[in-house]
């Protein structure tokens, strides 16, 4: 097994589309999926029970639903002399009751002996993260497996851990080995999200940030994750040795690190953006105001231009900044009312077909990493635009 890949995390994943006999109780409540070969390599020839835990992943955030039950894996003609008919069993609870026929099916043995059942649904930003993650192109109403020690062993770096977060999977990210280093310059505290990201910087690996600025953000994202993880689990862990007064105490504290994880990373963005873009020597205003006192992440060549009535709107380029999108892009169509085709950085993968078309309906055009472009499929990558290129666009302008 390679450190820091899927492989750690699963010990086998099968794929399939749901069909009308597995998920319609007007058509069957058999609660059952065939025990077909690739099954079968997952969970052997002998009776099993396992623990399991169930997600259902629909359009958007507000449609996530989970559920910790069991499955069961048997031979349905166990007492006969020489067939075998193999099923897999599961329980109806919320998740199995919100699938649709065509929705995606994952079965994800774990390295614990636990099972993972993903649902995600049909043309959803989350169906297509996972059949990246697990390297899945095509599926069909069979199911399909994947070798996770081969090719499609992914590495771990911020869009995986993203996707795996998505159906709770906690990657282990720290590195204890930094944290004398960290206390050296913070103490054991958390500092301001500029300076810390600073540091970060300092203390990658260092890459040529004009000749390559897609690599060298990925770098500065993923390391900056490190350190912050790093910090997080010792500062949590002796807050952990105090204890807490009660329930509420412990939810208060638990949402206040998962608050903290979603603000620091989208601030941390904008921070190594605007580095990048001060490198390049770039002519920019960020967070500026501008009509409706709406706050454009980042304006081009900035907000004295953008006041300036007699300054053409097409000298003009805006960029929102989002580590991920979901359905909030939309968030960015009202800002920056002088610019009509207006630009989006994210650090989404695989972001649906049906999302990005719509982006392009309202002339909204989508930035990531370079790296970031295989999430997405052939027909989307013509279109998205890499971080390089968008700067060679602004520098153009202001020449």
């Amino acid at each position: 097994m390679r450190t820091g890949h899927l492989s750690e995390y699963f010990e086998g994943v099968a794929v399939k589309r749901l069909t009308a006999v597995e998920v319609d109780p007007a058509t069957s409540n058999q609660h059952e999926f065939n025990g077909a070969q690739e099954l079968k390599e997952l969970f052997g020839m002998e009776r099993q029970k396992f623990p399991a835990r169930f997600i259902y992943l629909g359009i958007d955030d507000e449609r996530i639903s989970t559920e910790r039950d069991f499955v069961t894996w048997y031979d349905a003609r166990e007492n006969h002399p020489v067939r075998s008919e193999h099923r897999l069993y599961f329980p109806s609870n919320s998740v199995t009751e919100s699938a649709s026929e065509g929705d995606l099916l994952i079965i994800a043995t774990r390295s614990k002996k636990d099972v993972l059942v993903v649902i995600a649904q049909a043309s959803s930003t989350y169906e297509s993260q996972l059949l990246w993650l697990f390297g899945f192109p095509q599926t069909t109403s069979k199911f399909q497996t994947s070798d996770l020690h081969g090719d499609e062993d992914k590495k771990l770096e911020f869009a995986t851990r993203l996707i795996l977060e998505s159906i709770g999977v906690e990657v282990e990210s720290a590195d204890e080995n930094w944290l004398d280093r960290i206390f050296a310059k913070f103490g054991e505290v958390f500092p301001v999200t500029r300076v810390f990201s600073s540091f970060a910087r300092e203390t990658a690996t260092e890459i040529d940030v004009l000749a390559y600025p897609d690599s060298a953000l990925m770098s500065w994202i993923d390391h900056e994750e490190m350190l912050f993880r790093t910090l997080e689990k010792h500062i949590v862990e002796k807050r952990l040795e105090y204890g807490f007064t009660d329930v509420d105490d412990f939810i208060s504290y638990s949402l206040s690190i998962q608050n903290r994880r979603k603000s620091r990373v989208g601030h941390a963005l904008e921070n190594h953006l605007e580095h990048l873009f001060s490198s390049h020597s770039i002519k920019y205003s960020r967070g500026a105001l501008t009509e409706n006192r709406a706050k454009p992440d980042f304006l081009f060549p900035g907000i004295t231009y953008y006041r300036k009535p007699e300054f053409p709107d097409s000298g003009l380029t805006m960029l929102g900044v989002k580590s991920t999108c979901k359905d909030r892009w939309r968030q960015v169509l009202s800002e920056a009312q002088r610019i009509d085709s207006k630009h989006l950085f994210t650090l989404e993968p695989g972001i649906s077909t049906n999302q990005t078309e719509e982006m392009q309906s309202h002339s909204l055009q989508l930035v990531l990493p370079e790296h970031l472009h295989e999430t997405y499929n052939d027909s989307q990558r013509s279109w998205l635009m890499s971080l390089s290129s968008f700067i060679e666009v602004v520098r153009n302008k202001q020449d």
